[in-house]
């Protein structure tokens, strides 16, 4: 049987840790990741089936990988994951290259697929899979950072999303089984944990017992060895007040909130089913900005979906210059056959939709630049997590306000710190998202048990 395998993993952090279960799997059975496709004898590419850009960056990957069953060593190439999960048979008999196609929830049937004659299509149910504190894992994320994932599917009915029917139900996982893989995580050095589900503020209803996300964080939070805590997607309704206080006190809880909002308009957020209209998200910025000090607040929004009039478009851009939030991340609405929004009329034209994008970027810009030129000055506690992709020799790190993958770093110049340990840093300079800072002391030695092996194996096509 072939025994080295390259992956390619696309999409969000949520897609990421399915990867990594699928090469703790595969090192128990002996294969060896490697980096380079053409030397691998197994190619698996775990897609992104969300929006339409998502979907052809998939099939682009999946073609350029195909490449390799002619130019390299490839054998089999196995394709995983959303894409698969909402398009299973147009992919089988679109792409003849493909050996063997497995879904959302299948991860675990990758070591068998391979070990075994199996066919070609063997995609099951979205709800069949919940990740546990069992389940083998090889860490892919730079410095001493990892992805916990608490939680799987979701029971919303956003008009623009196509999640719950790839994901399935809200499926959370008991708290002492998170705490369990904390503790995993922690022993092999991880130092932040960044806790991630498809609606992260509904942890724990789904549960006999009712545990709140309170309650995990500060559990998780308490684990020896870990340093900071991050939380991501997080719904905007009423969050508790134990929730805001632990954002707001724990030395270990980052004041940092990741929280899509998609609109801000009243008869916009009725379109796209959000349960609230824009009176409340206001209230709730308000509440986070007045009750966690240095709150970080990351959000982003949908533009262009059926029906968005120049009044609400407008409505948008005056409440984005209001909140002045940290971090947005903007789409372009992307007019999906199986969402709700599908069948809504009152289409937004593609050039109106990037205008529309454009303006809110350009303000959005303004606002960033200007708070990160702020923190010029400032001494901030940084992670840091390696060398710079850009130049070997200068390392990088991230302070608490900066999230993996998609705040930018802090590029670090004096002092010899050690991957993996948190310094006090002054920021010198700064750009639209990067900072330059001079490392002053290390606060925080590195762990002294490094992560597992191979974590560079995985290609990553990240889109947070």
């Amino acid at each position: 049987m072939s025994r080295s395998v390259h992956f390619v993993s696309l999409g969000c952090p949520k897609n990421r840790v399915d990867s990594e279960v699928m090469l703790g799997a595969l090192a128990q059975d002996g294969f060896v990741h490697v980096a380079d496709p053409e030397a691998a004898e197994i190619i698996v590419v775990n897609t992104c089936g969300f929006i339409e850009d998502a979907k052809k960056e998939s099939i682009d990957t999946i073609f350029e990988m195909a490449k390799w069953k002619q130019e390299g060593q490839c054998k089999k190439l196995v394709v995983t994951g959303c894409l698969v999960q909402r398009h299973p048979e147009e992919l089988a008999e679109g792409i003849p290259e493909i050996d063997h196609l497995l879904g959302s929830s299948d991860m675990l049937k990758l070591r068998n697929t391979l070990a075994a004659d199996a066919a070609k299509l063997n995609v099951g149910q979205p709800a069949d899979w919940l990740i546990s504190a069992t389940s083998p894992r090889i860490l892919t994320t730079r410095g001493a950072s990892a992805y916990l994932k608490i939680a799987e599917g979701c029971n919303r009915t956003c008009s623009f999303c196509v999640i719950p029917s790839l994901r399935g139900k809200q499926r959370s996982r008991s708290i002492d089984d998170v705490v369990q893989e904390a503790e995993r995580l922690a022993a092999e050095g991880v130092l932040e944990l960044n806790l991630i589900s498809q609606d992260t503020i509904a942890y724990g209803r789904d549960l006999e017992s009712k545990p709140t996300l309170a309650e995990l964080v500060r559990r998780v939070a308490d684990v020896a060895g870990i340093r900071w805590v991050r939380l991501f997607y997080l719904y905007p309704e009423t969050m508790t007040e134990e929730l805001i206080e632990l954002l707001a006190q724990h030395p270990r809880v980052l004041p940092y909130v990741d929280m899509p909002l998609q609109h801000s308009a009243d008869a916009m957020l009725k379109r796209m089913r959000r349960g609230h209209g824009g009176s409340r998200l206001r209230r709730l910025v308000e509440k986070l900005r007045a009750s966690v000090p240095d709150l970080v607040f990351r959000t982003a929004f949908i533009v262009g979906h059926p029906g968005e009039t120049d009044e609400e478009f407008a409505d948008l851009e005056e409440f984005i210059s209001w909140a002045q939030f940290d971090r947005v991340g903007f789409f372009r609405y992307s007019d999906e056959e199986s969402a709700r929004s599908f069948l809504i009329d009152g289409k937004v034209d593609a050039r109106t939709a990037v205008k529309r994008l454009n303006k809110l970027q350009t303000l959005q810009k303004r606002i960033q630049r200007k708070k990160t030129r702020s923190l010029i000055g400032q001494t901030l506690e940084v992670l840091v997590e390696g060398p710079s992709e850009e130049h070997e020799h200068v390392l990088v790190g991230r302070h608490k306000g900066q999230a993996p993958e998609i705040d930018g770093n802090v590029f670090l110049s004096g002092g010899d710190p050690e991957v993996g340990s948190i310094c006090r840093v002054e920021i010198s300079q700064a750009a639209d998202c990067d900072l330059v800072g001079e490392v002053l002391e290390q606060l925080e030695a590195a762990p002294k048990k490094p992560k597992a092996k191979g974590k560079k194996a995985l290609r990553v096509l990240s889109g947070n």
